[in-house]
Formats: structure tokens, C-alpha cells, sequence
């Protein structure tokens, strides 16, 4: 093993990439796009699933909020063995493999805690393979923009997000949620396969980093503490994210209230998702425009969730879905992005693990208590979402004092 110029490690048999950077991005965009129909085809339906087999608002939101912690938190873990290892792609291959193969277990489960547990191996699969994946594609944006490369993964990313849940509400109208999740083994097949091919293609995605570090600076760099605009970043996505509910309780709110059929309830994922894919384009734009500033929509698309999603008006619920698709597409890619920019390049593994993770106990707790709150009162659930829009918008002023470097 030897040490690159990104004060990573790397083979010295790897051969030279085959592919541009951005021809880089957009193959695994396709990866992502096959998993995201795979995971997202699942989370559709997760909700409701659950209810038909006992579980309670709360219990849903605490599932589906624990779940995203686990995806988020062990990143802490996983970012910095990505770091120190830098076995980005066996880190990779690991975790899409585990999300792969636990979703379409989810048809053999017939009780609610052997389903619980199925959606949480599937997170903890996005964990391990998140820091190591975004790391790759960092050093592959470092000519195209940071903006760009993440809205262009994102939107083919949240492509797979859109047509999943559309093949799922067809297997449900044919057979039910069982032929749903099963179907769902084929296209997390093919995004094993193309993920094999692009390992092969593209052996040292850090040969694409424009920045030349003295490997022995750099190992001290990756050493270090990070930086304090880091953590305030790191600590307003975390309370925006807290006042963001999972699609779970958005969709245990459709099923029990009976606002829309089993099966469009997935359709409405797929609108959001469609959202989701625009805004990461727009937000990326925004971002390498303006910088931080660009970001600052996410918030009131947050703030207005609960007013559309939490009716029994079948129009608001849709539009609901959007708002929050959108808002996830911000959150899912452009504040991705800004991370890369905020810290030192060889800290990036460690730094992606450490913000998805404060974030990530954010939402469980948010979603917990948004779930609470649901089985309480909807305008509990509208204040509360208000309220930590407001106080991250307090944290977002900061920010702006300097452009990221």
C-alpha cells in the first residue's frame, strides 16, 4: 500500500481511470438511481406496512426516525474508517450490498419487529457505505463544481427514488405489500452488477483531485480538529432537520385517516421524489452561484409541510408531497455539497460521518416527537415544525458572514 497525494491510501497496482470526472459522477448516479429505487421503492410503503401490522403513529415515527439515525450516526464510524483506511470502495460495495438484499426480505416478514429490524439494516447499509461513496465523489468534483456534481448524482439518485415506489404501487394494486418489496430484488441486482463495473472502470477516484497535499501534511490534517464554521453548519442542518418528519408519519397519516387508496400512497412518494430530483438541480445551481446563501429555501419548504401534508384535503396532500420532496432534495445533495468546502480535503470521510450523524439524532428525535405530537394534536405538529425552522434560521445567519472557503 502506499499513500496518494490526497494522503489516502491506495493500491500501487491500480491501473488509471477510464473515465472523466463528471462521466464518473453520472455512472454512480446510475448506481444510486438502481439502490434509490430499490430503498426508496420500500420507504413508500414502510408506514403503512407497519400499521397493517400493529404499530402506532409513535412507533412508526420511531422506527422510521430511528432507522435514518442509524443511517446517519454510524457514519461518525464508518466516515472515519473511510478516512483512515481509504477502502472507499469496498466500504461501498459493503453497504449497497446490505441495502440490496434487506428490502426485498421485508416480503417474507409477517410481525412487526422483524420488520423494524429489516428497515433498519437497510439504513445501517447506507451508513456504511455514505462517507466512502461522497468522499469519491468530492475528489470528482473538484473541476466541475461542488454544486453541480452532487445536484447531478442527487437528481439521477432521486430518478430511482421516483420510479420505485411507481413499480411498488403496481405490485400492491396486483397482489399486495408482499409482491411490492419482492420485486424490488431486480433492480438492487443490476445496481450490484454496475456497481462491479465501475470499480473496475475507475480504480483511484482521488487521481481526480486537482489539489496536490505533502503527504505528510497531509496526515497531519487528517489528524485535526474540524474547523468551528464546520460545526455551526453542522448544528443548523441538525435543528432544520429536527422539525422535518419522515414519509412514514407523513404516510401513516394517509393510510389511518383514509385521505388516499394503499396504492397511490406510493404515488404520492413518487411526486416527492420527482420534486426532490428538480430541487437538487436548482439548489446546486444556487450553490455554486451564491454559496451558502443559496440554501436558505429549505427552511420555509420545511415550515410548510404540516399545512399540506397533515390535511384530509386529497390536493394539499399532494402538493404537501412536493413541498417535502423538495426540501429533502435540498437537504439530500446541495448541503451535502457544502461540506466538501468546509473542511480539509483529507478530513472529508470523517467530516460527512460526523454531519450526518449530529443530524441524523436530530431527526430521529424530531420524528419521534412529531409522531408524539401527531397522536396528540396536527396543529402541536405545525408549531413544533415552526418553531425549529425559526431557531435554525437564528443559527443560518452566522454563515453568511464569509463565503466557504
Amino acid at each position: 500500500m502506499t499513500v496518494d497525494r490526497t494522503g489516502q491510501r491506495a493500491t500501487t497496482s491500480a491501473g488509471p481511470n477510464q473515465l472523466a470526472p463528471i462521466r464518473f459522477v453520472l455512472a454512480f448516479g446510475v448506481v444510486s438511481m438502481l439502490a434509490d429505487f430499490v430503498y426508496e421503492g420500500a420507504r413508500a410503503i414502510t408506514g403503512p406496512y407497519l400499521a397493517t401490522l400493529g404499530a402506532s403513529a409513535t412507533v412508526v415515527g420511531f422506527v422510521t426516525g430511528f432507522g435514518e439515525a442509524v443511517a446517519l450516526v454510524f457514519r461518525l464510524f464508518t466516515g472515519r474508517l473511510s478516512d483512515r483506511t481509504g477502502r472507499h470502495w469496498g466500504l461501498s460495495i459493503a453497504g449497497y450490498t446490505m441495502t440490496v438484499v434487506a428490502v426485498p426480505l421485508m416480503a417474507l416478514t409477517s410481525a412487526l419487529w422483524p420488520a423494524a429490524a429489516l428497515v433498519v439494516t437497510e439504513r445501517f447499509g447506507k451508513a456504511v457505505r455514505t462517507p466512502a461513496r461522497d468522499t469519491m465523489l468530492a475528489q470528482a468534483s473538484t473541476t466541475t463544481g461542488r454544486g453541480k456534481a452532487f445536484a447531478l448524482h442527487e437528481s439521477l439518485d432521486q430518478s430511482g427514488a421516483l420510479l420505485g415506489p411507481l413499480l411498488v404501487a403496481a405490485m400492491i394494486a396486483a397482489s399486495g405489500y408482499r409482491l411490492g418489496f419482492a420485486v424490488l430484488a431486480v433492480p438492487g441486482a443490476v445496481a450490484l452488477l454496475t456497481l462491479t463495473w465501475l470499480r473496475r472502470a475507475v480504480p483511484r477516484p482521488a487521481a481526480y483531485e486537482a489539489v496536490h497535499l505533502d503527504p505528510g501534511s497531509a496526515s497531519a490534517t487528517a489528524e485535526g480538529r474540524l474547523p468551528v464554521r464546520f460545526w455551526l453548519y453542522a448544528t443548523f442542518t441538525a435543528v432544520s432537520m429536527a422539525g422535518s418528519a419522515t414519509f412514514g408519519v407523513l404516510s401513516y397519516h394517509l393510510q389511518t385517516r383514509h385521505v388516499l387508496a394503499d396504492d397511490l400512497i406510493p404515488i404520492t412518494y413518487a411526486a416527492a421524489m420527482g420534486a426532490a430530483a428538480l430541487a437538487a438541480l436548482a439548489s446546486g445551481c444556487l450553490y455554486d452561484r451564491f454559496g451558502l446563501r443559496g440554501l436558505v429555501i429549505a427552511l420555509p419548504l420545511t415550515a410548510a409541510v404540516p399545512f399540506l401534508s397533515f390535511t384530509t384535503d386529497p390536493a394539499l396532500v399532494w402538493l404537501g408531497a412536493i413541498v417535502w420532496g423538495a426540501a429533502m432534495g435540498i437537504h439530500e445533495s446541495t448541503l451535502r455539497a457544502a461540506v466538501a468546502d468546509l473542511v480539509p480535503a483529507t478530513r472529508r470521510g470523517a467530516a460527512y460521518g460526523v454531519f450526518t450523524a449530529v443530524y441524523g439524532l436530530a431527526w430521529l428525535v424530531g420524528s419521534t416527537l412529531i409522531g408524539a405530537l401527531y397522536g396528540h394534536s396536527i396543529a402541536a405538529v405545525a408549531l413544533f415544525t415552526l418553531a425549529t425552522q425559526a431557531a435554525a434560521l437564528v443559527l443560518f445567519v452566522p454563515l453568511l458572514a464569509r463565503r466557504p472557503r
